[in-house]
């Protein structure tokens, strides 16, 4: 049987979500013992296609290009998807996407038509049809097995490391259907920065609810990730309080990230933001109250007032 992996991109780039969805459906293909196949759907994509065919454990890239398909809107993208995975002669076992706003979109559309259950946030392969997946704001973790025909699965990209380069895999042209019109794009607007981007950075500085003001997070975070080269997260609480953009947003309900370092400024630790990093490598708490629950999965914790110990944190790293 045959894994399809559904491929995020920009019309030229391949995002690297999808290289950790192709690490995964890599991993299960050493249970399944078919071949890791990459869908990209999009308009003048021919590119992306190349940049798929050069992933290590890639056997073929399908390229499905059409205008209605250029800015990746979910109904189109499915219904391009669920015309492949309905052909008898390919033989789908496993869909896999990055389980990224993208993803999340096309799955649960996919899974619906196909009339199967969604496995959502996969961060485990066990089996073909065995997967591990967080629970209770990633308290716990489960183990589900499901016996569809065919496997909808999103999953976790920090649970997965991309997948390198290696591979020469043909690429072949398929129909990409019609335009549903269920949906219309309007426009985009994208947050310009020349920081790392949140989900992939190796360091990443966040604060919270501590730091009281839209100006404090400015005047006392931003100088800290530009001595560490890091990108800017926060808690839902400063977002929610303006003080940080809706993009900066980590935990259950905002982006999951897990780089090597992880400073926590003035974050309490709710239960929702920890399941959004508390799979850092090393993790800094810098907060006043010492029963602060991020203590709880803290490296190393600094109690003490922010407004000093950041200055002075500052000061010795020169």
């Amino acid at each position: 049987m045959t894994i399809l992996v559904i491929a995020e991109h920009d019309n030229a780039t391949l995002s690297r979500a999808t290289l950790n969805a192709i690490s995964a459906a890599s991993i299960l293909s050493t249970f399944e013992g078919g071949g890791v196949e990459v869908l990209v759907a999009g308009h003048h994509a021919r590119a992306v296609a190349g940049q798929a065919a050069g992933v290590a454990g890639v056997k073929k890239v399908l390229l499905a290009e059409g205008a209605h398909l250029e800015h990746g809107l979910a109904e189109n993208v499915a219904a391009t998807a669920l015309a492949i995975l309905c052909d008898p002669a390919r033989g789908y076992s496993h869909v896999i996407v990055a389980a990224t706003a993208y993803g999340k979109s096309v799955a649960p559309r996919l899974a619906a038509k196909l009339d199967v259950a969604q496995l959502s946030e996969v961060t485990a392969v066990i089996a073909a049809d065995t997967f591990e997946r967080p629970i209770y704001a990633g308290n716990a973790v489960a183990t589900i097995q499901s016996v569809d025909r065919v496997k909808v699965i999103t999953v976790r990209t920090t649970a997965f490391p991309p997948a390198p380069p290696g591979a020469d895999a043909p690429i072949e042209s398929v129909s990409p259907g019609d335009d549903l019109r269920l949906s219309r794009y309007v426009g985009r607007e994208l947050a310009q920065s020349e920081r790392p981007e949140l989900t992939t950075a190796q360091i990443v500085v966040s604060g919270g609810r501590g730091l009281a003001s839209a100006e404090s997070y400015s005047s006392v975070l931003v100088p800290l990730a530009d001595k560490l080269g890091a990108a800017l997260g926060a808690s839902r609480a400063a977002v929610d309080a303006g003080f940080a953009p809706n993009n900066a947003q980590v935990g259950q309900t905002g982006k999951i990230v897990a780089p090597n370092l992880y400073v926590a400024v003035g974050i309490s630790g709710a239960i929702q933001h920890l399941a959004g990093m508390k799979d850092s490598k090393v993790i800094v708490a810098i907060n006043k109250d010492p029963e602060a629950p991020i203590f709880s999965v803290a490296d190393f914790g600094i109690e003490g007032d922010l407004f000093e110990v950041v200055p002075s944190l500052l000061e010795a790293l020169g």
